[in-house]
């Protein structure tokens, strides 16, 4: 076996279980979940329609780059959504989902050099450390900084660290914080890498799920607005899950600089992750409607608007800047005993905050927080934030 493979840490959800497994939830409350990122809302009908009318599709084999119309879906997308071009025949790919991607990529850039590093966000979405780790790399893991509203604290790599990172992954909106990379970090990080010639891989999957006025900056936007239109050593990724209600569907697409892309389809080619026809099709319709993105973003702002108050009450927690997650921190500062005992007494599921982090130099900054997804229907949500204010009471009254 790949002995690389020991080198992976348990994932978060492995490590719920684990902690939950002499639980016994109350019998007095259904169970509501807020522990996994699963988009719960309703499929858009015209994706269903469209996955219906396409499935003569199933009798060919499709090609890796994908079809035409599609790259030509998502370009008009990215076009509508930032005011960015892109060539959908030299700088747009079909992925089977931004984790896949994610994965795929890392590999793709990774040449197994002695010493090479790749640069993470801490917390960050598991399959960064993954990559990295099975591409031969050490992870550095960049804290986000809870008082500048949870930015990454990018000047804090030591230069020694930059020469040796072929790979940075930064996520915007953030997961689990929500956070929303601002023009002048870009900036930063672009320099960054010309000065030190290594690869950005931008996770945007929660872009389209945001409360203000003003959509989250992206990664090709930001490349635009700073003289860089060929996207130089960037690529950015995004998926259909979040934004159209589809994770089971395993469909996006990553843009940007047109030579990392060709590597990227020749492994890809290998790797055999092509998108099947009818995913296509479907997608497509996707990519061209926003009518069901904008009753999305509603949904999520109603639930926001609603929950977030509430457990301002009782926990450190505020609006974030987008995506569906409330990043909390607790009282006490223990954050597994804290989803231990509120499943144990009210039957509601959180993700403590130390699954999604890792300890440098002593610091864990997920430690004494938890992550909860709000992607359950408005009253369950409503439910589970109930009984978080009610638990948070009776079990940490205030100090006299």
């Amino acid at each position: 076996m790949n002995p690389l493979l020991s080198r992976l840490h348990p994932y978060p959800f492995e490590r719920l279980r684990h902690l939950f497994s002499d639980v016994k939830p109350s019998a007095d409350w259904a169970p509501v979940s807020l522990g996994i990122g699963e988009p719960r809302h309703a499929t858009p009908a015209l994706i269903l329609d469209a996955l219906q009318a396409n499935t003569v599709e199933l009798a060919a084999y499709p090609a890796t780059a994908g079809s035409l119309a599609f790259r030509q879906a998502c370009a008009n997308w990215v076009k509508r959504r930032y005011d960015v071009n892109v060539d959908p025949a030299t700088q747009v790919l079909p992925v089977n989902g931004s984790r896949e991607a994610l994965f795929a990529f890392t590999q793709t850039v990774l040449d197994g050099q002695p010493g090479s590093v790749v640069v993470s966000p801490n917390p960050f979405y598991q399959i960064y450390e993954g990559a990295a780790l099975l591409g031969h790399a050490q992870v550095h893991y960049v804290p986000s900084v809870a008082s500048q509203n949870f930015a990454v604290d990018w000047d804090s790599v030591p230069p020694d660290v930059w020469q040796q990172t072929r790979l940075l992954f930064v996520c915007s909106p953030g997961n689990p914080t929500g956070a929303v990379m601002t023009l002048s970090e870009w900036q930063k990080l672009f320099a960054l890498s010309d000065q030190y010639g290594f690869v950005i891989a931008s996770d945007e999957c929660y872009s389209e799920i945001y409360f203000g006025d003003t959509p989250p900056l992206g990664g090709l936007q930001a490349a635009t607005l700073c003289g860089r239109p060929n996207f130089k050593r960037l690529v950015c990724f995004t998926s259909l899950s979040k934004r159209s209600n589809v994770p089971g569907l395993r469909s996006g697409f990553v843009a940007g600089d047109a030579a990392l892309i060709a590597p990227f389809l020749l492994y890809r080619t290998y790797h055999g992750s092509a998108m099947g026809g009818m995913v296509q099709q479907a997608s497509i319709a996707a990519w061209n409607d926003e009518a069901h993105v904008d009753a999305n973003r509603a949904l999520y702002k109603q639930k926001f608007d609603q929950v977030t108050p509430m457990l301002a009450q009782v926990l450190d927690v505020a609006l974030p800047d987008a995506g569906f997650y409330l990043w909390a921190g607790v009282p006490g500062g223990d954050d597994e005993a804290f989803a231990k005992d509120l499943l144990a007494q009210y039957n509601v599921t959180v993700l403590p905050g130390r699954y999604l982090a890792r300890e440098v130099n002593g610091i864990n900054p997920g430690q004494g927080r938890i992550r909860m997804a709000l992607v359950a229907q408005p009253q369950e949500c409503l439910e589970a934030a109930r009984r978080i204010v009610q638990f948070v009471q009776t079990h940490y009254p205030p100090k006299p």
